[in-house]
């Protein structure tokens, strides 16, 4: 049976999930599809291809429905908060979406959502985007810090108790007030009325 790119990406997920990013490798997943690796090459010219159409996959499968309305940051919140969510959701899915990023092959959905809320502030087009990058490293981050304590305690390699919450919206909340008290500050003055 002839497998379809999309058949590739799902196997490569469980191969994330079950062994994570070290051990998906093009071997193991033509292996685990019961084809030869260069069959996967037809999908994918190369293994960073792959990797992007899995963080691509990864974040279609958290994303949820956008409210319509709300404040710029009430949907920059919820945007943080739902690309902390789908990269929690697999092992590894914080390494592979910041690194996916960075290499600029995908994972891009997030971005362009949070500077479309940032946009809503008011803030001048170089900040919207430094702000933008702001946010989205923060998540990164910290999702990666998370997700490696998570791993590495329930692996025995710590011990160390699971965190007892996250403390991201606060990290979020500090630099949305950054972006805000900053537009604030650049915004020019509204001429006052003068009365005679």
């Amino acid at each position: 049976m002839r497998n379809h790119r999309e058949d590739v990406v799902d196997q490569a997920l469980r191969v994330l999930d079950t062994y994570g990013l070290a051990d998906l490798t093009m071997r193991r997943l033509a292996k685990e599809l019961g084809v030869q690796p260069s069959a996967l090459y037809h999908h994918f010219p190369s293994k960073q291809l792959l990797l992007a159409a899995v963080a691509d996959e990864l974040l279609a499968r958290g994303a949820r429905p956008q409210t319509a309305g709300g404040t710029w940051e009430e949907r920059a919140r919820a945007c943080c908060t739902q690309l902390r969510d789908a990269m929690l959701a697999y092992r590894d899915g914080a390494e592979v979406v910041a690194t996916v990023h960075a290499f600029g092959l995908g994972a891009q959905a997030p971005e362009r959502a949070l500077a479309d809320a940032v946009a809503g502030s008011g803030a001048a087009p170089d900040l919207v985007r430094a702000a933008t990058r702001t946010l989205l490293h923060l998540v990164f981050g910290h999702t990666l810090d998370e997700q490696t304590h998570l791993q590495a305690g329930s692996a025995g390699a710590i011990d160390d108790d699971p965190r007892d919450r996250s403390d991201l919206e606060v990290g979020v909340g500090l630099v949305l007030d950054g972006i805000r008290a900053r537009t604030a500050a650049h915004r020019p003055e509204t001429p006052t009325s003068r009365t005679p």
